[in-house]
């Protein structure tokens, strides 16, 4: 098990863990049932912490950030020698908590995604994990919530029982939504992204050796290049830019800046 914690990347501080590391994290907090926010940051994911000081505060605030993308865990590894030998993707934490779950009889919340998404995502689940206990699921309001919204949400996945929430709602959204809903909910809240969508199948993944060597953004880009291109065009380049800099000994903040306003992501 790898845990060395926090590393600043770009001045997002990234957690040096493995899966091992990472789940083991979860699952003493989802036992004591205390607060504890967990994201998975990409390339696309650390600059948003980058482009905006108010951003970064929140990333900055988690319990625990795996290195998604392989160029944050190079970054890891070329800046701190942090020595991870396997980045700590998303969908497969996420598959990995839900396991720890199921063995454990931890009850689990999902929010977020579209209703027939969530739908298939509960179908799979329920074959691959027939054991688990889901104490709830609803889809995203894909909207800002009101902050009576929240605390009614907040209010069902306590009373539901539940100790561990993912939430799939996109970046930054999700990790906007994480922060929010820390002082609501005694557990972990996982923000995982397209997890949702990459298990219930309605969402391909890239092929392994394109995951292992960095270029699973290529392969989204093809899927949808609409949306994903400014992204992976004009990001990761900036992304490397940044990254070439810290290495010859350019340190960036860490300290962001507080959020003024809230808002509430659903």
């Amino acid at each position: 098990m790898i845990d060395q914690g926090k590393k600043s990347v770009l001045g997002v501080m990234v957690d040096a863990v493995d899966y091992d590391g990472a789940l083991s994290r979860i699952a003493r907090a989802a036992h004591e049932r205390r607060p504890y926010i967990v994201s998975a940051l990409a390339v696309h994911g650390v600059m948003t912490g980058v482009e905006s000081a108010e951003h970064k505060f929140r990333l900055n605030s988690f319990d625990l950030i795996v290195p998604d993308g392989q160029p944050v865990r190079w970054a890891l590894n070329l800046v701190h020698r942090s020595a991870l030998a396997s980045r700590v993707y998303g969908p497969e934490l996420t598959l990995r908590t839900l396991g720890m779950a199921e063995r454990e009889g931890l009850p689990v919340y999902f929010y977020g995604t579209r209703h027939a998404i969530l739908s298939r995502l509960l179908e799979r689940i329920a074959i691959d994990f027939p054991k688990l206990i889901v104490a709830g699921a609803e889809p995203s309001k894909f909207r800002t919530l009101h902050p009576e919204e929240c605390v009614a949400l907040a209010t069902r996945i306590k009373d539901s029982g539940a100790a561990i929430t993912f939430a799939g709602l996109g970046c930054p959204r999700q990790e906007v939504f994480a922060y929010e809903m820390r002082p609501l909910l005694p557990m972990p809240i996982l923000a995982v992204g397209a997890a949702f969508a990459f298990i219930a199948g309605t969402l391909s993944q890239a092929p392994p050796s394109m995951q292992r060597h960095g270029l699973e953004w290529l392969y989204r880009l093809r899927e949808e290049p609409l949306r994903l291109w400014r992204r992976y065009l004009i990001l990761n380049p900036y992304y490397l830019f940044l990254l070439a800099a810290q290495l010859v000994g350019v340190n960036y903040r860490t300290m962001g800046k507080a959020p003024v306003t809230q808002i509430r992501y659903g």
